[in-house]
């Protein structure tokens, strides 16, 4: 690091390994697993969908990645129990996936706390995915509008395929090895971000994600490729872009964050309120402009003394007294206009000059 050498823990040349994919987390033994943690009509149903002739029972025991020997016993890898386990949480509790929905636009606490919808996911990763996706469709909302041809259009606020894509990609591609964490998608009025613990994996980099592709979990990524989530050759990143274009909207967000990766995408009820934010903030200067052009002339105008009532009518005011009220008495008050009867402010017959 640096200029300098540290030296890691077990531990973490584990998760460096792990994170470079010079091992994988998926084929490594699970504890205290063995055959009977798995249940074979899921092992049945994926043997039919890859056309595997023999028994699941065989397909378990032939399969290398599947069981692994330790110390004369054999015991079920990770990708064994997470893609055909009875019940995957007792080994891995925080496999699973969370549904935040808030109210707004930002997270709220205490008194304010504005969840308004929170669900957990649990099961194999072909039922995360499922499951998952079913009631995010759900949550997603449709917006109907007379179209160019005199047609009604429906459209939802994002495009299916970016927001399937984002929860596929955490479900496929997060380090199982860190448990202390699910995944959460947490959706607000303007934007989705799906929290996915692990760092990118490999050569993967915010900056060529678009164009390179590497698998943390490759079991994981061919078993839900087979179920046609998942797209080879990453093209999915990319097209992701693409449909958020053509929908008008911005670009997918990701950043990373300590341990965890986040995607965000955005709607067009953001791109309407920056629009809002963009035209007040000029209509907000236009109004300083104003003003201080009306001071300019107000100060320019005063070098001979004038009367309320000839400063007003020069720059066109018809209410005198809001005028004075507005535009005079802060210009006294700053000092750069003085009165010629500072003794009786309310004389009639007052005027104003300028230094």
């Amino acid at each position: 690091m640096g200029d300098k050498s540290k030296k890691l823990t077990f531990d973490e040349r584990l998760q460096l390994m792990y994170a470079k994919g010079t091992r994988y987390y998926e084929n490594e033994p699970v504890y205290g697993s063995c055959v009977e943690d798995i249940e074979m009509s899921a092992v049945t149903e994926y043997c039919k969908k890859i056309g595997y002739g023999k028994t699941p029972e065989e397909y378990i025991r032939q399969n290398k990645k599947f069981i692994v020997e330790v110390n004369g016993r054999q015991e079920m890898s990770g990708a064994a129990i997470l893609l055909f386990g009875r019940q995957p949480q007792l080994f891995f509790e925080r496999a699973r996936v969370r549904f935040i929905r808030y109210e707004g636009t930002e997270v709220k606490v205490g008194a304010e706390m504005n969840v308004v919808k929170d669900k957990i996911f649990q099961g194999r990763i072909l039922e995360l995915v499922e499951n998952t996706i079913e009631f995010v469709r759900s949550q997603i909302k449709e917006h109907t509008y007379l179209g160019p041809d005199a047609r009604f259009v429906t459209e939802p606020e994002y495009p299916e395929f970016v927001w399937k894509e984002i929860i596929i990609n955490a479900i496929t591609h997060r380090d199982y090895s860190i448990k202390g964490t699910d995944i959460q998608i947490k959706m607000f009025d303007d934007h989705i971000t799906v929290e996915s613990p692990g760092t990118l994996p490999g050569i993967v980099r915010l900056n060529n994600m678009r164009d390179i592709h590497f698998s943390r979990n490759p079991k994981i990524a061919e078993f839900l490729h087979e179920y046609e989530y998942v797209r080879e050759f990453g093209e999915g990143i990319d097209r992701m872009y693409l449909e958020m274009r053509q929908a008008g909207l911005p670009e997918p967000e990701y950043r990373t964050e300590s341990f965890m990766v986040y995607a965000t995408i955005k709607n067009k009820k953001f791109n309407v309120e920056k629009r809002e934010s963009i035209n007040n903030n000029t209509q907000e200067n236009t109004q300083e402009n104003t003003q201080e052009n009306t001071q300019d002339k107000i100060i320019k105008y005063c070098r001979l003394p004038r009367s309320k009532k000839e400063i007003a009518a020069f720059l066109g005011y018809k209410d005198v007294k809001s005028f004075a009220k507005n535009h005079l008495k802060p210009l006294l008050k700053e000092g750069k206009i003085e009165m010629t009867i500072p003794e009786k402010p309310s004389s009639r017959n007052q005027k104003y000059f300028s230094k």
